[in-house]
């Protein structure tokens, strides 16, 4: 049911948003050359996937978690794009490939050891990974990897379809930061 949401939602969004894409899009191109930023990431059973997103970073930043980057980083359209949380827009795509869900534990890059360590103890990687979650909307992010592994597990544990719903709502309304930049 859930991954049937996740198509009907996914494909719908690409759908309508295309022009809202193209546009961010364009802008990007003038904000940093390379509006799309694409990157490995841990997914459902630690296989590797590549997550799609707006570029929000200067071109050369280097790839570690959203709280190990400098602030400098950050472009003016990618601080825009990261308060509207419109950067994640591309993931729809991750999602229609089924790769990501819409609802799940955020993905992590495979350089975060310790993060990585604290899901498998809770059995956090048989689920797909998502785009927002209980952790996102509670401001928890991939600084605390044991919290958020806990967190991670006690959403999988809960899930239901009043969830899936309402951790998308909130994300939409504004709840949560997401990754934060130290």
């Amino acid at each position: 049911m859930i991954r049937c949401l996740d198509i009907f939602f996914s494909l719908c969004g690409l759908i309508f948003a295309f022009p809202f894409l193209v546009i961010l899009f364009v802008i990007g191109l003038f904000d940093t050359g390379s509006p799309i930023f694409k990157q490995k990431r841990v997914g459902r059973y630690q296989k590797p996937f590549t997550l799609v997103k707006f570029r929000t970073m200067s071109v050369d930043t280097k790839s570690v978690a959203s709280h190990l980057a400098s602030s400098a980083s950050i472009t003016s359209f990618g601080s825009f794009l990261r308060k509207t949380k419109l950067d994640e827009l591309p993931q729809l795509w991750n999602v229609l490939k089924g790769e990501m869900s819409l609802v799940g534990p955020r993905p992590g890059l495979f350089n975060q050891i310790d993060l990585i360590s604290a899901r498998e103890e809770k059995n956090v990687f048989y689920v797909r990974p998502g785009i927002t979650g209980l952790a996102q909307v509670n401001q928890i992010d991939m600084s605390t990897p044991e919290l958020l592994a806990e967190i991670d597990q006690e959403m999988i544990n809960n899930f239901n379809l009043k969830n899936y719903f309402t951790y998308i709502l909130q994300t939409v309304i504004g709840k949560g930061s997401g990754d934060r930049i130290k």
